[in-house]
């Protein structure tokens, strides 16, 4: 038997954050700051960031195992869970186990982290320590990203349950009977969907991509470097100054 234990806009924001942070990552490292394609780098983290956002309201508002209230953040528990992995004493969890629930709050704080360095950069208020510090935040987001994944696959090993597919349907298997199922709250996600859909026609419609400038509530912002064009023209004019 299975119990609903995500509500759909959890589900909504886990898939958009997830795919928001990895496009975003391997844009940033497939193309250089010269490219167009490299602006959409961060184009994608701005999606991340209005996700977030929302997210952390819902981490107040939503369903029960929504909430940050529900997260296990004990050290202890983290201690006592990860030990349960290599033995026969095991908890589950009806929501984010220890795991999952450390796994998820470093991730929004270093999306968090990532918005707000790459926010002043692009708006010309950071310089090249700044760049250090918002590349660092990266490749330690995805360091998390990887263990956790690590961690789902450890966990559906030892427990024979199909943790990664709760994300897809909501519903866990193998938890207390008494647990009472959470409400789907489908139409805040439907809200949710088409509110990021929306901020991302907005985005597209305000970036610039001659000068690779994004206007984000009448802010500029400059989404990576211009190549300087240096045509027979300019070398033409160059010439004629010495004539």
């Amino acid at each position: 038997m299975s119990t609903r234990v995500y509500d759909l806009p959890t589900r909504i924001f886990h898939g958009l954050f997830a795919i928001s942070f990895l496009t975003a990552f391997a844009v940033a490292n497939i193309w250089d700051d010269e490219s167009l394609v490299f602006s959409y780098h961060m184009i994608a983290g701005l999606m991340m960031c209005f996700v977030l956002c929302w997210r952390i309201a819902w981490g107040f508002f939503g369903s029960r195992h929504a909430r940050f209230s529900d997260f296990s953040l004990r050290p202890k528990e983290l201690l006592a869970y990860v030990k349960g992995l290599f033995s026969d004493r095991s908890r589950t969890w009806p929501g984010h186990n220890p795991a999952s629930s450390w796994a998820a709050m470093t991730m929004m704080i270093l999306a968090g982290g990532l918005g707000i360095t790459g926010y002043l950069m692009a708006s010309g208020n950071g310089g090249e320590s700044l760049g250090d510090v918002h590349e660092f935040l990266a490749d330690l987001f995805i360091v998390v990203v990887l263990l956790h994944a690590a961690g789902v696959v450890l966990h559906m090993a030892r427990h024979k349950d199909a943790l990664a597919k709760s994300m897809f349907t909501g519903k866990k298997q193998q938890i207390s009977a008494d647990t009472a199922p959470v409400a789907s709250h489908a139409s805040v996600g439907v809200i949710l969907f088409l509110l990021t859909i929306g901020f991302g026609g907005y985005l597209w419609q305000n970036f610039n991509t001659d000068t690779r400038v994004l206007t984000l509530f009448d802010t500029p912002l400059q989404l990576g470097e211009i190549e300087s064009n240096y045509d027979e023209t300019d070398d033409d004019e160059h010439h004629q100054d010495f004539d």
